[in-house]
């Protein structure tokens, strides 16, 4: 059974860093995408960034970019996402999720989910 688990959420004060993981486990994630996303309260899910397994290419979001590193780690199947200068704008539940093929910013196409990891940002 395919599972993603996210871990490293918690409570920050604006301008600090968190750093989310993302541990793959149950099959082979060598040719899958994969994408962070995070939900707001009253919110719709939105793409956070996304990496490219094998070939190491990474998109953001327009909102994270230059505060936000995605990368990862093939030996541990371990996806990594690195946030500094926390804004109180960027609580949400964060979620990674991966799909095969290349990096897309639609949620829809991504198949497998993690449970989520809250990140809160406070003023």
């Amino acid at each position: 059974q395919a599972q993603l688990v996210e871990s490293g959420g918690g409570s920050v004060q604006a301008g600090g860093s968190l750093r989310l993981s993302c541990a793959a486990s149950g099959r082979t994630f060598t040719t899958y995408t994969i994408g962070w996303f995070r939900q707001a309260p009253g919110k719709e899910r939105e793409f956070v960034a996304g990496i490219s397994w094998s070939r190491s290419s990474a998109l953001y979001a327009d909102s994270v970019k230059g505060r936000f590193t995605i990368s990862r780690d093939n030996a541990q199947s371990v996806v990594y996402l690195q946030m500094n200068s926390l804004k109180p704008e960027d609580t949400a539940v964060y979620y990674c999720a991966a799909r095969p093929g290349s990096i897309i910013r639609g949620e829809f196409v991504y198949d497998y989910w993690g449970q989520g990891t809250q990140v809160t940002v406070s003023a």
